[in-house]
């Protein structure tokens, strides 16, 4: 199990939530050296998982939105995993309705989407896909909100994902 200090987490926690999620996020990181493979995912459990999950799909929603997550290579690994039902049992079920509603156009469009593209071709996409457009509006809505829910989650079932020690 993933060992974190009780007064690191603390710490953490006083700074807010995403101060609180990223001290387990990075420790989940750190015991897979920072490798999104089937071997190292197997190292962690569900709950684990999950949380990984949703850092890297905020972080990309961030930085790009779903075009960017997927062009990245995380389209399989948000849209292909029952990540949407999970994250609605952490109790983010707007973030797992919308997560859903862009599943569908992902499907309809994988291999347009995930296909190999200049900066050029990359950047048509934002273009061919303003389908997500209104998603990622939505997204950056309900964030704060459905970050919070996901926090307490994680605070309520701390032992899901880490095991404090002194």
């Amino acid at each position: 199990m993933i060992q974190i200090k009780n007064s690191d987490l603390v710490a953490a926690a006083e700074k807010g939530m995403d101060a609180f999620l990223e001290i387990i996020i990075y420790a989940c990181l750190e015991d897979i050296d920072g490798k999104l493979t089937s071997q190292s995912l197997s190292q962690l459990n569900g709950s684990q998982n999950t949380l990984l999950a949703w850092h890297y799909f905020t972080t990309e929603m961030r930085d790009g939105g779903f075009v960017q997550l997927i062009q990245n290579g995380y389209g399989g690994y948000i849209f292909e995993n029952p990540f949407a039902k999970a994250i609605k049992q952490f109790g983010a079920t707007e973030l797992a309705k919308l997560i859903y509603k862009a599943k569908e156009i992902y499907d309809k469009n994988k291999t347009a989407l995930e296909r190999e593209t200049t900066d050029e071709e990359f950047n048509a996409l934002y273009v061919e896909f303003e389908v997500f457009d209104d998603l990622e509006e939505i997204y950056f809505d309900i964030e704060e909100e459905q970050t919070a829910l996901i926090a307490a989650y994680v605070d309520k079932n701390i032992t899901d994902f880490v095991e404090i020690v002194d």
